[in-house]
C-alpha cells in the first residue's frame, strides 16, 4: 500500500496551510482540512494529485481558515460536507461580517462566499471519517470559542494532530481576538494537547510540522504549564 499523503499548501495574507491527507496518496480520495481564501491553489493541487476530496474540516473559523471553504466545496459534484464546531459555524457562514479587518481582505477577493450547502456540527469527540481514515475532533477552545484540534491514527503510521491555531511550532495561537481566552487556551493546553505522547506529529495551521515530544521540551508556553502543574498551580 502506498504511504499516506499529508501535504500543506501555504496561502493567503497569513500562509495559512491547507492540509491535504489521504490514505492511499496519489489517485485516491482525500480529505482537506482547513481552506485559505485561494480556494482555486487547493483545487489545482487536489486535481495534480489526481485525487478526490470528500469533506472539508475546519479547526475554527476564522476568515484566514475558512474563506475559501463555500468555493472549495462547490468545486465538487455533490458539494463536499463540511465539518465545523458549532461555536464557530457563523463565522463560517458569515466570515465577511465576522471576519474584522481580515474580512474586509476577504470582500475584495471576489470569491463565492454563499454559505456551503452541507456544514456539519463538529462535537468533541466526533469522528469524521472518509478516504480511508477516520480523524477524531478534540475541542479545544481559547483562540476561539469553537477551535478544534483533529487527530489522526492510522495503521502503521505516527499519530498525527492538525493543531490549527491552538498550537505551534515554538508557540501557541493568539488569544486577543474576539472570542480568544488565555486562560480556556491553557485549560485546553493542559487537558487535551500535554496527555498526548511525544511521537505524535504536530501539523499546525501555520508554519512548520513539530511533535508533541518538541513542544513538551522546548515551547516555552507548555514549559511554564508543565512547571505549573508540578508545583500544584492551576493554569492561568
Amino acid at each position: 500500500m502506498p504511504p499516506m499523503l499529508l501535504e500543506a499548501v501555504p496561502l493567503w495574507l497569513a500562509q495559512t496551510n491547507a492540509w491535504i491527507v489521504s490514505a492511499s496518496g496519489a489517485g485516491g480520495e482525500c480529505l482537506v482540512v482547513d481552506v485559505p481564501p485561494a480556494p482555486d491553489a487547493v483545487v489545482s493541487r487536489v486535481r495534480h494529485h489526481g485525487m478526490r476530496p470528500v469533506a472539508v474540516l475546519a479547526t475554527h473559523g476564522h476568515v484566514d481558515h475558512v474563506g475559501g471553504i463555500p468555493t472549495f466545496a462547490r468545486s465538487s459534484h455533490p458539494p463536499l460536507p463540511v465539518h465545523i464546531h458549532d461555536e464557530d459555524r457563523h463565522m463560517l457562514l458569515d466570515p465577511v461580517g465576522t471576519g474584522d479587518a481580515l474580512g474586509e481582505a476577504l470582500a475584495r477577493e471576489g470569491l463565492d462566499l454563499r454559505p456551503p450547502e452541507l456544514v456539519h456540527a463538529l462535537d468533541d469527540g466526533q469522528r469524521v471519517s472518509g478516504a480511508g481514515l477516520t480523524l477524531t475532533a478534540m475541542h479545544t477552545p481559547g483562540h476561539t470559542p469553537g477551535s478544534s484540534c483533529f487527530l489522526l491514527e492510522a495503521d502503521g503510521e505516527p499519530p498525527v494532530l492538525f493543531s490549527g491555531d491552538h498550537l505551534f511550532r515554538g508557540s501557541i495561537g493568539r488569544t486577543d481576538l474576539p472570542g480568544g481566552s488565555f486562560e480556556q487556551l491553557m485549560a485546553s493546553m493542559a487537558e487535551r494537547i500535554l496527555p498526548l505522547q511525544d511521537p505524535v506529529r504536530v501539523l499546525p495551521g501555520h508554519g512548520h510540522p513539530t511533535t508533541i515530544g518538541r513542544e513538551r521540551r522546548t515551547n516555552p508556553f507548555l514549559l511554564k504549564l508543565q512547571e505549573r502543574r508540578r508545583t500544584g498551580v492551576r493554569p492561568p
